[in-house]
């Protein structure tokens, strides 16, 4: 098997997806940290439907650490495992009690209820701070292996490999990058192969084509 410089064949990607935002619509990191906790096995679509009415009751930290389930029982019954997601969320904010304290590192973040190292990365990577990780969302443990960067099904794994493949400055922007072109361009059914700027390396697509 031909072994490929991914530092190098990666940077149309990383081109292509610099500086854009996460697809969550956030106002500032509170709500960030919420809505990332909310989006697990949920759609950022449908979480940035709600969120808007949710944060008109709960505007910061300390206001949330004080509300009690029911109310967010009455904007969040919708969200995939929100009987969770409320516990995690109360426990979450009477932890962190103001705006100013939400942790700044993987370990801090993945330490609070509810945030594992896929939402901890996203997080880190939407505050501008340096990546300690690389986003592995199920977009990225698709598409990873499609291109042949990475092997398996599990995110830590995938994780992991990437990691070891990629210098750290590449970190950040890897994953998000990834999961963005599996969100527009290789879809699960009819990837758009002949305008994806991966298609030189992509083993998926030059497998298709022998």
């Amino acid at each position: 098997m031909i072994s490929i410089n991914w530092e190098k064949e990666i940077q149309p990607l990383l081109k292509k997806y610099k500086g854009r935002k996460h697809p969550l619509e956030y106002q500032n990191f509170y709500e960030l940290i919420i809505m990332v906790v909310l989006s697990a096995q949920d759609s950022d679509r449908h979480i940035n439907q709600l969120a808007p009415a949710f944060f008109t009751d709960c505007p910061d930290m300390k206001t949330l650490a004080k509300a009690d389930a029911q109310l967010l029982h009455h904007h969040l019954s919708k969200v995939r495992n929100f009987a969770n997601k409320i516990k995690w969320l109360l426990a979450l904010a009477r932890e962190i009690k103001e705006d100013k304290n939400i942790p700044t590192t993987l370990e801090t973040l993945t330490a609070l209820p509810g945030i594992g190292r896929k939402s901890a990365n996203v997080i880190l990577r939407e505050m501008g701070l340096p990546a300690q990780g690389i986003i592995v969302d199920l977009h990225v443990v698709r598409v990873a292996p499609r291109l042949g960067i990475a092997q398996g099904t599990d995110p830590k794994k995938l994780e992991k490999q990437m990691m070891d493949t990629l210098d750290q400055k590449y970190w950040g922007d890897a994953g998000m990058a990834i999961s963005f072109l599996g969100r527009e361009t290789c879809r699960p059914t009819n990837p758009q192969c002949g305008t994806c700027v991966m298609n030189k390396v992509c083993q998926y697509f030059l497998s298709s084509k022998k």
